[in-house]
């Protein structure tokens, strides 16, 4: 039950900061077993109420009261909740079996065991007639995939899993043909029948999707025009004087008269009295009723007319659900999963996920090639002579640039990519920050240690470098530390920022700098800018593989004392942790739906 709703945001201007009323005093209620749409043209604020509803909006600016069975919202709550947001925020490489069984294995209580979690998962399926395409990738812009009606019931899966007592969807039908959003909004009508409740947001239904819904809120600019049954709402306008001229589907209507569109509409005598009036003071012979005059009379006909009688009503509102009586307003957060489990999974998830793009023709061409190409310039290069080993060097360096510049933008992408996932799931309390931020980084590390050993086989034994075992594998280790601590970098930037564009700019420039302080171009660099190599990982990477590979051979090269390693072993560790922490602290700082 919702009652006097309003919502304001603050702008911030030049001068002062102004408000904007979104949402004016919106009053309604919903019960088990019915379907709420609602309604309205762009901007009308039907979203924000949706979020208001839902309690993805908590903030000083919202006024009035919104109760879920005489309680107010809390944790608990949002464990009985299920928001279906407007965009399919899906992972594409997994199946839609895979989708719906990590959301069981996070979402559904710690009391259940994995197999019963799992078999929740298919009845979901089956229930939502997926059980064809299960087996089937989600799919996305570069990859094939099911179909935008399948997709749709998929993210529906993702909150029906968790049998909530409330379901909360915002445009279901959008971008679906007529047949699919009739089927999308029939399965509406089949989980409300089964005693949840249902609140969607709908912005033009056909004439057969229209009456499915048991109830309907008509918002204009913010303002409520019309709450009551759906099987109503005709014989409402049609008492204040509004009915349609010609056969029309209500749906369209209604929009007409919510945007003050009066064609082909019946002007009520008050509307026309007004506006005679207005054109008698305006000396103006303009004899149609502008939106603003529309607007204005739908509004002062709802308060006059319905307002105080369905607010009587809603005193007799019904319980929500029998499990939401006693334990609506308690204030724990209800976790699916502890937080080893939560890890574990994210992790198994994360590395399903990634393979596909880890592993792609073009990503292994690439390192390949230019394996090969390195071999090919550098063949059965010989250290015993000055000339020899300043070339060796330059391999070594260029080793170290790679694979500090190729971990750097990739991993700037990732958590700009998957805000709008983190965002999502964060929002229904699935897992810990935390949780996720260690198994997203940990999920790359398998993967990142498989190129890059290809990658060192073919240059190593093609290039003749120094041909022990020991040697061999501490390079390898060597490049890896690079490769973790440029990610890291690349997760900072990405975390901080949030923009790909941006981030993208500031990496360019970030890994640029420290190649050019990495200690093979500029060998005296000034001391008010040599602070500037030792927070670059080519400079330690560089340095490591020279004491590598001539650890047995030479005592200094081009001026750098060969020793054991560690401090450039040690400024590494330093910046894999480092990195990671700070990105960890910006996804902490980022706006998110609140979990702790």
């Amino acid at each position: 039950m919702f009652t006097d709703v309003t919502y304001k945001v603050i702008l911030k201007g030049m001068k002062a900061k102004q408000e904007k009323d979104i949402l004016h005093g919106i009053t309604g209620s919903v019960n088990p077993g019915e379907v709420l749409a609602l309604m309205g043209p762009s901007g009308s604020g039907k979203t924000t109420l949706l979020n208001l509803l839902g309690g993805r909006i908590m903030k000083p600016t919202v006024g009035g009261s919104i109760t879920y069975n005489d309680q107010p919202y809390s944790k608990f709550l949002k464990s009985r909740i299920g928001f279906v947001t407007q965009d399919d925020v899906l992972f594409p490489h997994l199946t839609v079996k895979e989708t719906l069984t990590y959301a069981a294995l996070l979402r559904l209580p710690k009391s259940l065991t994995r197999e019963e979690k799992e078999k929740r998962a298919m009845d979901v399926i089956y229930e939502l007639g997926l059980e064809r395409c299960q087996d089937t990738m989600i799919g996305g812009s570069f990859v094939r995939g099911v179909s935008g009606g399948e997709r749709k019931r998929v993210c529906i899966g993702n909150e029906i899993i968790i049998n909530p007592s409330l379901l909360f969807l915002d445009e279901p039908t959008s971008g679906l043909d007529s047949t699919t959003a009739l089927r999308i909004v029939q399965m509406l009508q089949d989980i409300a029948e089964a005693g949840k409740t249902v609140v969607t947001t709908i912005h033009q239904p056909s004439s057969r999707l229209f009456h499915k819904f048991d109830k309907l809120i008509l918002l204009g600019k913010g303002s409520l025009l019309y709450f009551g049954k759906a099987s109503e709402v005709m014989i409402y306008f049609s008492s204040i004087g509004c009915s349609p001229l010609i056969a029309m589907n209500p749906a369209e209507f209604l929009l007409d008269l919510a945007n003050g569109n009066v064609n082909d509409v019946s002007v009520p005598s008050e509307l026309e009295d007004r506006v005679q009036m207005e054109n008698a003071e305006t000396q103006t012979r303009n004899g149609k009723p502008s939106p603003t005059d529309v607007h204005e009379y739908l509004v002062e006909a709802y308060e006059t007319r319905v307002a105080e009688s369905e607010k009587k009503k809603l005193m007799a509102a019904l319980p929500l659900d029998e499990m939401l009586k006693s334990k609506v307003s308690s204030p724990k957060r209800n976790w699916g999963a502890s937080w080893w489990r939560q890890y574990s999974i994210l992790f198994c998830r994360g590395i399903k996920e990634r393979r596909h793009e880890y592993f792609s023709w073009l990503r292994v061409t690439q390192v390949l090639s230019t394996a090969i190409i390195l071999g090919l310039l550098w063949w059965r290069s010989d250290s015993s002579s000055p000339k020899g080993l300043q070339d060796q060097a330059g391999l070594l360096f260029f080793i170290a640039v790679f694979w500090g510049f190729f971990p750097v933008f990739t991993a700037i992408f990732t958590f700009p990519q998957e805000r709008a996932m983190l965002s999502k799931e964060r929002a229904a309390d699935m897992y810990r920050l935390s949780a996720y931020f260690l198994a997203r980084t940990m999920s790359d590390l398998p993967l990142d240690l498989i190129l890059p050993i290809l990658f060192l086989v073919v240059v190593y034994f093609m290039a003749g470098l120094t041909l022990d075992a020991g040697s061999f594998f501490l390079s390898l280790l060597a490049v890896f530390l690079c490769i973790v601590a440029a990610q890291g970098l690349g997760l900072a930037i990405g975390a901080t920022l949030m923009d790909m564009k941006r981030a993208t700019t500031l990496a360019s420039v970030t890994v640029m700098t420290f190649m050019l302080a990495g200690g093979y171009f500029v060998k005296e660099v000034p001391v008010f800018v040599s602070w500037i190599r030792y927070m670059s990982f080519n400079y330690h990477t560089y340095k490591l593989l020279i004491k590598i590979q001539y650890k047995h051979k030479l005592s200094s090269v081009n001026g750098m004392i060969i020793d054991d390693g560690l401090k450039e072993v040690t400024a590494l560790v330093i910046m894999v942790f480092g990195y990671r922490l700070l990105a960890y602290i910006s996804l902490r700082r980022m706006k998110l739906p609140s979990a702790a």
